[in-house]
């Protein structure tokens, strides 16, 4: 199969590209090869011809979104049209990864695949504009939620807070906003078991089990030689910023454990991120 990935140059798109290589034929583009916000340009994507197509190329800065709407619509939502149109001329089915922040976070229990999104802020509803436009386009697609992602390479929330550990500065870490960490990892494995099921839908592929942002921060002190190090537990309200993420957008992976695509707990998942990385202790 011809598989063709959008982002490839990031963290995911990265990823896949070369666990994907292993047994199909991948070709992977980004920028500055290709401004996916041009019609015309993904135009010529037809000309690729592939079998398949993975979208992971977004703008995920959820703060920068915040500043600038319209451009997040731009980025992530219009240029995603491109990429289904171009989709629905080749008949190819399209890949298309998404977030929790599709959700308000206002409810007790874990989201489910078909639960009815309502996003707080600009990121999750450029994301959830994506969703209804690959939706309307095309009969055939995947749409992944994940949330948290914790990929090496590049700077997350783990490196983030074991950075300010190590210069012994203050932490002070939000308590109300809960989610699934999703280890990249992980993930791809997964999105790799998904496309060969033919089964489209929405799925929720994050890791195991759930978390606050301050939960997450501890266990990864504790567990990467910093276990004396205290974390202040704050609350949102305390920690203004542009964006306002949802507090309880716990994503439950029900459609995909029902084709037997799982995975593991979460606090697995960042053990084995922090001894790649040569953190653990």
């Amino acid at each position: 199969m011809h598989i063709l990935i959008t982002g490839a140059a990031g963290r995911l798109g990265g990823k896949l590209a070369a666990l994907l290589a292993e047994s199909h034929n991948v070709t992977g583009i980004d920028l500055p090869d290709l401004d996916l916000t041009d019609p015309a340009a993904v135009g010529h994507l037809a000309d690729l011809r592939p079998d398949l197509v993975i979208h992971c190329a977004a703008w995920t800065d959820v703060d920068g979104c915040a500043r600038d709407p319209d451009r997040a619509l731009t980025i992530n939502a219009f240029a995603t049209k491109h990429v289904a149109l171009a989709c629905q001329r080749l008949g190819a089915p399209l890949v298309h990864i998404s977030t929790n922040e599709v959700f308000a976070g206002d409810q007790t229990r874990p989201y489910l695949e078909y639960d009815r999104p309502n996003p707080i802020n600009p990121y999750g509803y450029s994301k959830w504009v994506a969703e209804q436009i690959v939706m309307e386009l095309l009969p055939q697609h995947y749409i992944v939620r994940l949330s948290w992602l914790l990929a090496h390479g590049g700077t997350n929330f783990v490196q983030k807070i074991l950075a300010r550990a190590a210069e012994a500065q203050p932490l002070r870490v939000v308590i109300d906003e809960i989610a699934a960490p999703t280890y990249n990892d992980d993930l791809v494995v997964a999105i790799a078991a998904l496309i060969e099921t033919g089964q489209y839908g929405i799925y929720h592929l994050v890791n195991e089990g759930y978390t606050s942002r301050w939960g997450l921060a501890r266990f990864v002190l504790d567990h990467a030689g910093y276990a004396d190090v205290p974390i202040e537990k704050i609350v949102l309200a305390e920690f203004p910023r542009p964006s306002t993420p949802p507090k309880r957008a716990i994503l439950r992976n029900t459609a995909a454990a029902h084709l037997g695509i799982t995975l593991r707990p979460w606090q697995e998942a960042v053990l084995d991120f922090l001894q790649k990385e040569g953190l653990a202790m």
